[in-house]
């Protein structure tokens, strides 16, 4: 069974997808309605040893009502998703969100400190 996969960030990089998956994804655009991007420092080593920048965006919940990401929803198997998580900082992790489109989607985010 496939599974979609929201991305915002590093996982539309072509080059990260075929290091991690092996195949470039192919996917269509979609927005997460109620959330904002911010910034956070990743200290996760294992992370920043593939060559990821320290820098990375997460998503956040808004009290705003016209926030929203904007990324691409990708489909991939459920096996592709398992390398997901292991490619995802340690502090990281992933969640079921809806889309705007109605799909059903994961989701990573830095978890709450």
């Amino acid at each position: 069974m496939n599974e979609f996969l929201f991305s915002y960030g590093t996982l539309q990089n072509e080059a990260v997808q075929l290091a991690l998956f092996g195949r470039r994804l192919h996917g269509t655009s979609d927005a997460l309605n109620g959330y904002c991007v911010a910034a956070i420092e990743i200290s996760d080593e294992a992370f920043l040893a593939k060559g990821e920048d320290r820098n990375q965006s997460t998503a956040v919940r808004s009290d705003k009502p016209n926030d929203g990401i904007r990324g691409m929803v990708f489909e991939i198997t459920s096996e592709e998703l398992l390398q997901a998580d292991r490619y995802e900082p340690a502090n990281y992790q992933r969640v079921s969100v809806v889309l705007a489109s109605g799909k059903q989607a994961w989701l990573y985010m830095a978890k709450a400190e």
